[in-house]
C-alpha cells in the first residue's frame, strides 16, 4: 500500500472522485445537488490518494475551513478495498499533514446515512458537534471534530 500527497487535479483523483459521487448520489437521493455544490475538488491542494499494486483505490483532502481548522473532504475507498484499514491510513495521513501545516482542529461532515463512516470517524476520536456553515439545519448531515 502506498499513500502518495498530491492535489485534487491528480487523474487517478479525479477518477475516484467521480466513481464517489455516484457512490453519494444514490445515498443523499433529492439531496445530493446540494451537497455536490459544497464538494468540488478544483480547489483541493491537499489531496491524498492510496495505491495497492499501482491501482489508485481510495482518496481523501482536506481543505482550510478556518486558521486553525481543517476541514477533511473527499473520504472514499473503492467498495471492493473495504475493511483493510484504507481508510484510517487515508484519515491518519490527512490528520498528519494538517498538524505539519500547523492546523489544530479537524471537521468533517458526513450524512446519517453513511454508517460505516460514521464508525470510522468516532473510531478515530471525532465526536459530534453542531453543525456548521453551509450544514446548519440541515438534519442529514452529522458534523464531527477532533483536536489533531
Amino acid at each position: 500500500m502506498k499513500l502518495v500527497r498530491t492535489s485534487s487535479d491528480n487523474p487517478d483523483f479525479e477518477k475516484l472522485v467521480v466513481q464517489l459521487d455516484a457512490y453519494l448520489r444514490v445515498l443523499d437521493g433529492d439531496d445530493h445537488e446540494f451537497y455536490a455544490q459544497f464538494n468540488k475538488t478544483s480547489l483541493l491542494k491537499n489531496a491524498l490518494l492510496v495505491y495497492e499494486d499501482a491501482i489508485a483505490v481510495g482518496i481523501g483532502a482536506y481543505k482550510e475551513y478556518d486558521s486553525e481548522t481543517a476541514e477533511i473532504k473527499r473520504m472514499f475507498v473503492l467498495p471492493e478495498h473495504r475493511n483493510k484499514g484504507i481508510a484510517s491510513k487515508i484519515l491518519t495521513e490527512l490528520e498528519n499533514w494538517a498538524k505539519e501545516e500547523k492546523y489544530s482542529f479537524s471537521i468533517l461532515e458526513t450524512g446519517y446515512l453513511q454508517k460505516d463512516a460514521i464508525h470510522l470517524y468516532q473510531k478515530m476520536g471525532y465526536e459530534v458537534i453542531e453543525n456548521f456553515g453551509q450544514y446548519i439545519g440541515v438534519e442529514n448531515s452529522i458534523c464531527m471534530k477532533k483536536t489533531l
